[in-house]
């Protein structure tokens, strides 16, 4: 449970934190890297660690207690994070193209 809510405090973090967006096409927009009109998992991977990264103060790859929201829980990898990311990736890609479209970055998560 601490590491579903630590990797949606992330996720939060992630979507706030790069950008003020207003709607899913500007969203879009800011994730797809080289402006082919749809999400990568590697473009949206990058988008999404970048709350890791700020939020591992001294940079040794692990977002220790004192580094994660509200100052407790289960010291978490950047890696470890990456596959929650890709894992979440593929669960929102629902045409299974390896590829999120405007349509799918605003679905719920599923």
């Amino acid at each position: 449970m601490r590491r579903r809510f630590c990797c949606a405090a992330l996720l939060l973090l992630a979507n706030t934190a790069q950008a003020q967006v207003t709607d899913t096409g500007t969203y879009l927009q800011r994730m797809d890297a080289d402006g082919d009109g749809k999400v990568s998992v590697e473009e949206y991977v990058q988008w999404m660690l970048y709350a890791f990264d700020r939020m591992d103060r001294n940079g040794d790859g692990v977002l220790s207690a004192d580094e994660l929201p509200g100052g407790k829980g289960k010291p978490i990898t950047r890696q470890q994070q990456r596959q929650t990311i890709v894992e979440r990736f593929h669960k929102q890609d629902a045409n299974g193209d390896g590829f999120l479209s405007a349509k799918e970055l605003s679905a719920p998560p599923r």
